[in-house]
């Protein structure tokens, strides 16, 4: 029976491994330096903003913000979900099998660490491991199906 598969082409997995990589850089430099870099201070557009220790909730306004968070979430994510999404040189059942099995165990993982959280952490260094969680089920999907697979390619040369 022929199924719908909705995932990007191989070559998604370098452009995604390309924009990890980058962005693992760029997070190691931004988070080391004692100040955002100034470059990245521009006007954005926000359906909802709260200054911090200001008027209250703005909505559909311009802001003055440093968007260098918000290149690292996009592209992070981006490159994720490329890496994640991106079919195998050879796309078999088995193969979509290890996927799915993967993504179920990084399902639970992700919020077997959300529910310890709620139960254990608060205040500022919860909202660090919720930031954190945005990345976990990608993260832990990527590690999982890659080591499976090559457990799987191992096995397969191994009758050989």
């Amino acid at each position: 029976m022929e199924t719908q598969n909705y995932l990007l082409p191989n070559q998604f997995k370098k452009v995604g491994w390309f924009l990890f990589t980058l962005t693992s850089l760029f997070t190691i430099y931004y988070f080391s330096q004692d100040q955002e870099p100034h470059f990245l201070n521009l006007k954005v557009f926000a359906f909802v903003t709260d200054e911090i220790m200001g008027n209250g909730m703005s909505y559909f306004t311009i802001i003055n913000d440093n968007i260098g968070n918000e290149i690292i979430g996009f592209f992070g994510i981006l490159g994720c979900l490329f890496i994640a999404f991106s079919k195998e040189k050879c796309e078999d059942e088995l193969v979509a099998k290890v996927r799915l099995d993967s993504l179920l165990w990084a399902t639970y993982i992700n919020y077997f660490i959300l529910m310890g959280a709620i139960l254990f952490i608060y205040s500022m260094p919860f909202f660090w491991i919720l930031v954190f969680n945005m990345y976990t089920t990608l993260i832990v999907f990527i590690i999982r199906f890659n080591w499976m697979s090559y457990n799987l390619k191992k096995s397969i040369s191994d009758e050989k």
